[in-house]
């Protein structure tokens, strides 16, 4: 009897068997999450109608947040041509910010917070490409405009909330900070709907992102209608930004981190890139919250710390290395 194994049903049975355990450690790690609180872990099937009602938000805010932000910085550094691209790095997380802080001063809430971070997003989004594309810089460039951008928006945000009263300066504050424990600010309806609108119109464009990122010219010699595509990129980044940061405040740097990882790692194309992206950048989140509210127990760490003290040495590394090369 011969041993021979069709080369299709091996590489069947191997995506097969990647991706039913992908589905498992996901479930399980989803599972110890619902159960991380107090200082313990319990198990999920033992809580409370209360208790679910705390942590099922904060778990799927949690996820939905790492899904938007990675699946966002794996497009932004196609679009940018820059591996250093990040929905808070180029100032886009900044924006929705401005529009979320700026809508609480006017005492407007419900939808109208996704879609001011929608509006600001997209803004600040537009804003550094057409800079860019008339100033020049390189990644550089596009670095210091990012931030000079983002600080003029944290600095409209302070003088915003200095006028403000102490209700909305208090509600904003924990908020800006990057934190799961504001599930529920805003309802996950709005948010699902915004990062289903974003994935809907980014996925297909993976083949065209691979083409952008060996340059204009090159993307324009393989038939790319390169102004088409970044305008629906950069619409599809800013709701995701945009849900991400209404519904967690701002949080760096895992946009950066995931898909970077990922394609050094794995490597692959944009479609695939930002698809694992999306599922990784999900359950690290995830996993960074639930440890980050049992070791600090009974102090609930901002996660938009935690991430800065990881992903600053992160972002240094890769710069390092994207220099060099």
């Amino acid at each position: 009897m011969s041993n021979f194994v069709h080369p299709d049903k091996r590489f069947l049975s191997t995506t097969v068997i990647s991706y039913g355990a992908a589905i498992l450690v996901s479930a399980l790690l989803i599972w110890l999450s619902l159960g991380v609180g107090f200082g313990q872990w319990s198990s999920p099937s033992q809580l409370d109608a209360t208790l679910w009602q705390l942590r099922y938000p904060r778990v799927v805010t949690a996820l939905l947040v790492g899904l938007a932000l990675s699946v966002s910085g794996a497009a932004l550094q196609a679009l940018f041509e820059n591996p250093l691209a990040d929905p808070s790095l180029i100032g886009t997380s900044g924006g929705a910010a401005l529009g979320v802080v700026l809508i609480l001063a006017l005492g407007i809430s419900g939808i109208g917070v996704p879609l001011a971070a929608f509006i600001g997003s997209l803004v600040v989004c537009l804003l550094v490409l057409g800079c860019h594309r008339f100033l020049g810089g390189g990644q550089m460039g596009l670095l210091i405009l990012g931030f000079v951008i983002s600080a003029f928006c944290g600095a409209l945000v302070s003088l915003i909330l200095f006028l403000s009263n102490d209700m909305v300066l208090r509600s904003a504050t924990n908020w800006l900070a990057g934190s799961m424990a504001e599930a529920g600010f805003v309802p996950l309806r709005y948010a699902l709907i915004s990062i289903a609108l974003g994935l809907a119109i980014i996925l297909p464009f993976g083949r065209q992102l691979d083409g952008l990122m060996l340059g204009e010219t090159t993307a324009l010699s393989l038939g790319i209608k390169v102004g088409q595509v970044r305008a629906l990129v950069i619409i599809a980044c800013a709701l995701l930004t945009g849900a991400a940061v209404s519904m967690s405040g701002v949080i760096g740097f895992i946009g950066m981190m995931i898909p970077n990882l990922l394609s050094l790692l794995f490597g692959g194309g944009r479609m695939r890139i930002m698809f694992w992206s999306g599922w990784f950048g999900a359950l690290f989140l995830l996993v960074i919250d639930s440890l980050a509210r049992h070791v600090a127990y009974p102090v609930d760490v901002p996660i938009g710390i935690v991430l800065a003290l990881i992903g600053g040495p992160f972002f240094i590394w890769l710069f390092i290395r994207s220099t060099r090369s």
